[in-house]
């Protein structure tokens, strides 16, 4: 009888033992392969480790020695590799432990010395985050209860889980309860918006000033996008939405802009000067609650919620809306670093839209000559391909329609503008404007239809027309809406729009638009008689860049005059 016996109790694949029936009985004699048979044997392992009846007999005639004692020593063989796998696989994991180990140390000992931005001391944890709102509760509940019997309706809200806002019905409504209830509410969450926007703060701050290792360059168009297992592993946080169609669009750019620093961070906290610097993608910004004002003189410390509509220059696709916190901090005399990040106040009635903000914002740097230097970042979670026109679907999931170059180049534009309305080209001293004056009431009105148009083609209330195509064509969308805008007769306003490609480049479509000689191809006004310009004022140093006044050639005394951005 074969028997194979490994060192130390365990399994060999290069011994074994004989039993044999003459002399003493029971004792075995105890034979090693050969060094030549043991390399054989290894050999065929590597390429099979199982082999066949068929392939041992050859193995047994090929090595001098019998089938079974190649069964056992293949077996045996089987059994220390496994046995090795399992020995390399508990070091990996053991190491691994161990490094988890240091690194929960290490987190510990940093969070023993984080302190709240907002008062100096230890951050809430979670137990006193949940104890604060819950006996502030209580408290207003029991002075409701003395003095009128009833919860107040923000407190029954809260209780009852009642949905929050709806964005589709009232925006407008919906922000004021929401403020209403930030107000009735004094400090419950102040110090946990505080503690977030000092994280998104921090986080930002490491996005703006270095590139590599968070940053890559895109081999196609050459655009910063974020590496994203680099900042997961710095920055590890869960995703907003569960869906198989969520995305993150990251994007980075820079620039210099002809206006101060400080001119800029005061328009960036005022959300009126906020959607005039940004006509083209804010439709409305609104500031829910100021939590901090800031140092007088720089805005150092300024912390508010605000709300956002964003959109692009198309009904076809879905505006987006934020409710976010908006923090300024003076790193040093000269540089400042604006934060946003949304912020889910009322948890209990989910997001109010399709995107979610990660920490962005921009780094503004003093330059001479009353110019600064800013460095943008935007990094947003969004939901919303499906929702997405097929003809703007490209667009949107590239990251170019919301990217910080879309930003960059819209503040570069409108610092121009605002550059050439103090000053005039010789060039344009003619016309029929001539004061200062009216020029800059011709710039104001503008700028004003400019963002008339803008936030007219969001198209709130649209009627689908019949002729839909997810094709190259959209068809027609209409919009009825009732219009009381100042400086605008008052009455309904329908609006139409239609979105299609072209196979031209964008250059070209704008000269088209753009030439007096091709305007009566277009324009309904003109009624097919040429046309001329009468006034121009150039608000930036690309020719295009400019506004027209227009009269159609039809009658020397023509009433009909077309004002042109």
């Amino acid at each position: 009888m074969e028997l194979q016996m490994g060192n130390n109790g365990g399994a060999s694949g290069d011994e074994h033992y004989e039993d044999f029936n003459s002399g003493n009985k029971g004792k075995k004699a105890y034979h090693r392969h050969t060094c030549q048979q043991i390399l054989q044997l290894e050999k065929f392992f590597k390429e099979c480790p199982h082999p066949n009846e068929k392939q041992r007999r050859q193995l047994s005639r090929e090595l001098g020695l019998e089938a079974k004692q190649i069964k056992f020593w293949f077996q045996n063989r089987r059994t220390q590799a496994k046995a090795q796998s399992e020995r390399s696989d508990n070091s990996v994991h053991r190491t691994e432990n161990e490094r988890i180990h240091c690194e929960n140390l290490a987190i510990r000992e940093a969070m023993k010395n984080v302190i709240c931005p907002a008062c100096g001391g230890p951050p809430l944890g979670e137990e006193e985050r949940q104890r604060k709102p819950k006996s502030q509760i209580d408290l207003l509940t029991s002075d409701a209860g003395s003095s009128q019997g009833e919860l107040p309706t923000f407190v029954q809200n809260q209780r009852m889980g009642n949905p929050g806002i709806d964005l589709e019905r009232n925006p407008g409504s919906d922000i004021s309860h929401l403020a209403y209830r930030l107000e009735g509410i004094p400090d419950m969450e102040n110090a946990l918006m505080a503690e977030t926007a000092a994280g998104a703060m921090d986080e930002l701050i490491g996005l703006l000033r270095v590139n590599e290792p968070f940053w890559i360059k895109s081999p196609s168009d050459g655009r910063f996008v974020l590496d994203r297992l680099i900042y997961e592993r710095i920055y590890p946080r869960a995703a907003h939405f569960i869906s198989c169609n969520a995305r993150v669009e990251s994007s980075k750019d820079s620039a210099t802009v002809t206006m101060p620093g400080m001119d800029l961070v005061d328009m960036f906290l005022d959300p009126n000067k906020w959607v005039d610097l940004f006509p083209t993608i804010v439709t409305e910004a609104r500031t829910i609650k100021v939590l901090e004002a800031g140092t007088v003189g720089n805005r150092h410390g300024s912390l508010q919620m605000m709300y956002e509509q964003m959109h692009i220059l198309s009904p076809l696709v879905r505006p987006r809306e934020f409710y976010f916190l908006r923090l300024c901090q003076q790193l040093e005399p000269g540089q400042w670093v604006i934060a946003d990040v949304s912020y889910d106040y009322l948890k209990e009635s989910g997001s109010p839209s399709c995107a979610w903000r990660l920490p962005s914002g921009c780094m503004i740097q003093d330059m001479p000559n009353g110019c600064s230097k800013i460095i943008w970042v935007e990094h947003v979670e969004a939901n919303d391909r499906i929702q997405t026109h097929r003809l703007y679907r490209d667009l949107i999931c590239g990251s170019y329609a919301y990217g910080a170059e879309r930003w960059i180049a819209s503040l570069q534009r409108i610092c121009e503008r605002l550059a050439f309305s103090t000053a005039v080209p010789p060039r344009e001293l003619g016309g029929v404007v001539t004061s200062h004056e009216g020029r800059k009431s011709i710039v104001d009105l503008a700028h004003r239809m400019v963002k008339i148009f803008s936030s007219s083609l969001g198209m709130s209330g649209k009627l689908d027309s019949r002729q839909l195509s997810e094709g190259n064509n959209s068809g027609v969308r209409v919009a009825i809406c009732k219009n009381a805008e100042q400086g605008q007769p008052i009455g309904t306003v329908v609006s139409a729009a239609a979105s299609f490609w072209l196979p031209l480049s964008p250059q070209n479509v704008f000269n088209f638009f753009k030439a007096e000689k091709s305007r009566t191809q277009w324009d309904i006004l003109s009624n097919g008689n040429p046309v001329r310009e009468i006034s121009h004022i150039s608000n930036g140093a690309d020719p295009g860049n400019c506004i027209s006044i227009i009269r159609v050639i039809s009658h020397p005394f023509s009433p009909i005059l077309v004002c042109r951005k």
